[in-house]
């Protein structure tokens, strides 16, 4: 978990839990901000807005993300960085 061994991730600070206060409603729904419009791998934007910005619970419908370019476009042999679609900062590396 976050690159931590397992006993070292089960002591740790997570998960953060956040206060309820983190999605009151700001000038974009729950953010400042829309989602960018250029987003990787051909993702729609309005649902991705709706879903970012909007939501409070679920997300998008079952195999969205087999409709993107995810698969074709996503290297499957390096690691990835993923990024918050609002501010853009990374949020996690995978695989």
């Amino acid at each position: 978990l976050f690159g931590l061994g397992e006993n070292e991730a089960s002591q740790s600070m997570y998960p953060i839990v956040g206060d309820e206060a983190i999605m009151d409603q700001k000038s974009h729904g729950t953010t400042e901000k829309p989602v960018q419009k250029d987003l990787r791998w051909d993702c729609d934007v309005s649902t991705a807005d709706r879903i970012c910005c909007f939501n409070r619970h679920y997300a998008e419908f079952a195999g969205y993300w087999e409709t993107t370019s995810f698969l074709k476009e996503a290297p499957r042999d390096e690691e990835i960085t993923f990024y918050d679609s609002v501010t853009g900062k990374p949020l996690f590396i995978g695989p």
